[in-house]
């Protein structure tokens, strides 16, 4: 997740503790004029609010190479170090592989 992605998340989140803390409802905002600009028909935001307030766990890495002690790689990006250099050292990086 990119970084204004995640500061979007905070912030739908942080609105929806709002939201709950003083009992305003989707509805309360639309009136309110929160929403004077938008076309989108209003059962459809509150769906949409609904879904952003709800985070949506993230998936660890899938692990591709271990070792004898437990150190991992996803195999995304560069070698960690533990691996390099075992792969420096003449080791197949195919022993490592876990699938």
């Amino acid at each position: 997740m990119s970084e204004s992605e995640s500061a979007k998340q905070a912030a739908v989140v942080w609105v929806h503790e709002q939201m709950e803390r003083h009992g305003l409802t989707f509805e309360d905002l639309v009136e309110a004029g929160c929403f004077a600009d938008a076309h989108i028909e209003v059962a459809d935001q509150a769906d949409a609010v609904a879904k952003a307030a709800t985070p949506t766990p993230e998936v660890p890495p899938r692990v591709m190479y271990r070792n004898a002690m437990g150190q991992t790689w996803d195999g995304n990006g560069e070698y960690p170090d533990w691996l390099q250099r075992a792969v420096n050292a003449g080791q197949s990086i195919d022993f490592y592989r876990v699938e």
